[in-house]
C-alpha cells in the first residue's frame, strides 16, 4: 500500500476505534491518524507472529481492515488508560 493508503486506513480505522471504544474525549484529526496506522502495523505484526497470518496484503482486503481495527482498538485503549492514570493525579475534585 502506498502512503495515501495507509493515511486513509489510519483516519478511517482509528476514527472507528475512537467510537468503540469511547472515552471522554476526542483526539485530533492527527492522533486518530496516527493511531489507526500504528494498531495497522502492530495487528498485522501481531497476526504475523501468532496466528502465521499475513493480513496486510491490499486496502480492499477485508482481513487487513479488520486486523486494523483490532490493533488501533487496542492501542486506542493502551493510549486511554495511559492518560486516565495522568489525569487522575493532575486533577483533584474537592
Amino acid at each position: 500500500m502506498g502512503i495515501i493508503a495507509w493515511i486513509v486506513l489510519g483516519i478511517i480505522v482509528g476514527s472507528a476505534a475512537e467510537y468503540f471504544v469511547g472515552g471522554r474525549k476526542s483526539h485530533g484529526i492527527i492522533v486518530t491518524c496516527l493511531i489507526g496506522v500504528v494498531g495497522a502495523v502492530a495487528g498485522g505484526w501481531v497476526a504475523a507472529k501468532l496466528f502465521h497470518i499475513h493480513s496486510i496484503h491490499g486496502f480492499f482486503n477485508l482481513s487487513t481492515w479488520i486486523t486494523a481495527l483490532i490493533g488501533a482498538v487496542v492501542l486506542l485503549g493502551a493510549v486511554q488508560m495511559v492518560e486516565g492514570r495522568s489525569g487522575s493525579r493532575r486533577s483533584v475534585r474537592r
